[in-house]
């Protein structure tokens, strides 16, 4: 897939701004940003729901404006929207059984409501799930053509914990396929564990582009060391600077850690003094997120779709 300056506006407003990034066969890319900075306007251009004004997007080889090929791009892709879209007196198996019928080699029924953990739902209609069972159900919808990409928005909104890693596993399995898999979420943690990219997107523009792990400078900068010292032991007696040191618990804060922990550690063995549960921790996804998008974290008007 690849997007380049891709840009839409609405009179005066620019939801997107020359937008541009790239995702390979087989990669989890997780698109984050707060309400109103542009993830809906690209997600439903690279859908072909929505035209763009100018730029180019390639998506599985297709050009999602050009309606010549827009069949064969949707045969081949796979879409779980925010909000449940079918008829809620249907039963379920039939909801599956029709939608099945829009792609060429989709996946049995039987199997994808034992993937989403509907067996028990089959017969039951829709408007009878709950609020989980409905996200469940509509992301049985977006797996059931087993697609080349897969677009996934806020999937796992209403799930509670076992559901969402139950719905992690599916989504790495299909990534492990070969499946290329596009990520919007608010959860955090939920982007950490399944993305092998992520990109920042706010004022409709994209303003950082890396893995998880290096997203923002998550991997350079100060890290903080924390360890808690035994009865007896003053922080006075370290080898090193201290910045905090609260009811036991010491904290310090370096760039440099690989060369403090050696000197605190050689310092320990030498002087026989455990540092009890000793951690380093570097800037978190959620730091470096909140950083990234400053005072744009709050809703705004900037993505009316």
């Amino acid at each position: 897939m690849v997007v380049e300056g891709l840009a839409k506006s609405y009179g005066q407003l620019h939801a997107l701004d020359g937008v541009s990034f790239e995702v390979a066969r087989g990669e989890v890319f997780a698109l984050l940003g707060p309400n109103g900075a542009g993830k809906t306007t690209t997600i439903e251009i690279l859908e072909g729901f929505r035209t763009r004004d100018t730029g180019r997007v390639e998506v599985l080889g297709f050009d999602p404006a050009d309606k010549a090929t827009s069949r064969q791009l949707r045969e081949q892709m796979g879409v779980v929207l925010q909000e449940l879209a079918v008829e809620p007196f249907l039963s379920v198996r039939r909801v599956l059984d029709r939608h099945a019928g829009f792609f060429p080699r989709p996946r049995p029924v039987d199997e994808v409501l034992h993937l989403v953990g509907l067996e028990d739902k089959a017969q039951k209609r829709v408007k009878t799930l709950s609020g989980g069972q409905q996200r469940r159900l509509d992301l049985a919808l977006g797996i059931i053509g087993d697609p080349d990409l897969l677009i996934l928005d806020e999937p796992t909104t209403g799930f509670d914990p076992s559901a969402r890693r139950q719905a992690w596993e599916l989504i790495g399995s299909f990534a492990e396929r070969g499946t290329t898999v596009i990520l919007t979420t608010h959860y955090l943690d939920e982007a950490e564990a399944l993305a092998s990219r992520v990109a920042v997107i706010t004022g409709g523009r994209i303003v950082a582009d890396g893995t998880p792990e290096t997203l923002g400078g998550r991997d350079r900068g100060t890290c903080r060391i924390r360890f808690r010292l035994p009865p007896g032991t003053s922080a006075d007696a370290l080898p090193v600077a201290v910045e905090r040191s609260d009811d036991g618990v010491i904290e310090i804060s370096t760039d440099r850690e690989i060369a403090v922990l050696a000197t605190l550690t050689s310092w320990a063995l030498d002087h026989q003094v455990a540092l009890v549960n000793l951690t380093v921790e570097r800037l978190t996804l959620e730091d470096a997120y909140l950083r990234l998008v400053g005072d744009a974290a709050g809703p705004d008007a900037r993505d009316p779709a």
